[in-house]
């Protein structure tokens, strides 16, 4: 195989090559894992728990039918790969690996009050993700509409209203986001508001 220029490819730049496909092509388990996690409330079983966990006590805290407890040992890497849980080792223990959290997963709690998991949740909802399945498709059409409305036919905002469950999942996505926003706007940049007040012509910044 040749490059443009009609140079042969190193067999260091094909597997590299190679590599960087597979990299592309199986990214999506990254974020389906993290869906996984929240839905099973991973984050929560553990956090709940208090300290770090091994998978057999994963494995009793989650209805998986023993027969793919090696699964959730297999997802469990996969999100510790991501940096969403930590392994610590006890070696006093027949089991010494356990999984604790990570600021990350910090984020995933359902209760917390900067809990992302309902953005989590929105972006990877299917009638979300389906139209990045149909760009192409989109691309070449002569719509003017986007992509969203190609697939479902109506706005995200039609959609929302007419499906409760995906306009409070919405609903919940934004709140979580300005609450996180919010919450590093006050506690790190307090002073860029000081002396901002409103009056009948708006906001203005008091200099007296």
């Amino acid at each position: 195989m040749s490059l443009p220029n009609n140079e042969e490819l190193t067999t260091e730049q094909l597997l590299h090559a190679q590599a960087h496909v597979w990299n592309h092509l199986f990214r999506f388990i990254n974020s389906i894992s993290l869906k996984c996690a929240i839905q099973l409330r991973i984050p929560d079983i553990i956090h709940n728990h208090g300290k770090p966990m091994t998978l057999s006590q994963l494995l009793d805290a989650i209805p998986i039918p023993q027969v793919k407890s090696h699964f959730l040992y297999r997802l469990m890497r996969i999100l510790l790969h991501s940096k969403f849980f930590v392994k610590i080792d006890v070696s006093d223990n027949d089991e010494h690996e356990r999984y604790w959290l990570t600021p990350a997963s910090l984020l995933l709690l359902r209760n917390a009050p900067l809990s992302v998991a309902p953005i989590v949740q929105l972006v990877l909802d299917p009638l979300m993700a389906k139209p990045f399945d149909h760009i192409s498709e989109w691309l070449v059409s002569e719509s003017r509409s986007t992509a969203f409305e190609m697939v479902h036919g109506r706005t995200l905002w039609e959609l929302a209203g007419q499906e409760p469950g995906l306009n409070n999942l919405f609903n919940e996505a934004t709140s979580s986001d300005s609450r996180v926003l919010a919450h590093v706007l006050l506690r790190d940049c307090k002073h860029v508001f000081e002396g901002i007040k409103f009056g009948r012509s708006g906001w203005h910044r008091d200099n007296g």
